[in-house]
C-alpha cells in the first residue's frame, strides 16, 4: 500500500469514499436524519474541497494494487485567542475512510499516522476529529490510537412527527 497527495485524477474515487461514509452513517443513525440526498455526491465533494482550500487542507489517498481504498482529509485550525478562550493552531480531520473491503489491514492507521504527521511539520499542537456517536467502530479506533472525548453534543428529539423527511 502506498500513501498519496490527493490530485484531480482521483475525483471521481474521492466522491465514491465519500458516499460510502455517508451510506455507513446513514444505517447506523438511529433517529434517521443522516440522509444523502440527490446531490449529496457532487455537493459533498465540492464542500470538501473549499473547506480545504479554505483552511490550508490537505487530502492523503491510501492506494492499494493501483485502486484508491482510503483517503484522510485534514485541515488547519489557527490560533484561537479570545477575552476567555485560548488554544493553539489544530489540525482537524473531517473524514477518515477506508472502503468496506480494506478495513482492518492498518489502511486507516497508516492515513491517521501520515495525517498526525502532517499536522506536527506545520506546528499543529492538537488534532480534532469529530466522530458520529453511533459510530462505535470510528470511535474504539480514535480510543486505541490515544483520542478522547473532550466536547460532547447532546440532543432530544422534540418533535413526533417521523412521516416527513427533515433536510
Amino acid at each position: 500500500m502506498e500513501l498519496i497527495n490527493y490530485s484531480p485524477e482521483y475525483k471521481e474515487d474521492v466522491k465514491d469514499l465519500l458516499v460510502e461514509l455517508q451510506e455507513y452513517i446513514v444505517s447506523i443513525d438511529k433517529e434517521g436524519y443522516n440522509i444523502i440526498g440527490d446531490n449529496f455526491r457532487e455537493e459533498s465533494f465540492k464542500g470538501s474541497i473549499k473547506e480545504i482550500e479554505d483552511n490550508n487542507g490537505i487530502i492523503f489517498l491510501a492506494c492499494y494494487e493501483c485502486k484508491i481504498v482510503g483517503m484522510i482529509i485534514g485541515i488547519i485550525i489557527e490560533p484561537e485567542d479570545n477575552y476567555s478562550f485560548r488554544a493553539p493552531k489544530g489540525g482537524k480531520i473531517i473524514e477518515l475512510i477506508v472502503t468496506k473491503k480494506c478495513r482492518t489491514n492498518g489502511v486507516g492507521q497508516k492515513l491517521l499516522e501520515k495525517m498526525e504527521k502532517h499536522f506536527k511539520d506545520v506546528g499543529c499542537k492538537r488534532v480534532i476529529i469529530e466522530v458520529f456517536e453511533y459510530n462505535d467502530i470510528a470511535k474504539n479506533f480514535y480510543n486505541k490510537n490515544k483520542y478522547f472525548d473532550r466536547c460532547k453534543d447532546i440532543m432530544k428529539k422534540i418533535w413526533k412527527n417521523q412521516n416527513v423527511m427533515l433536510i
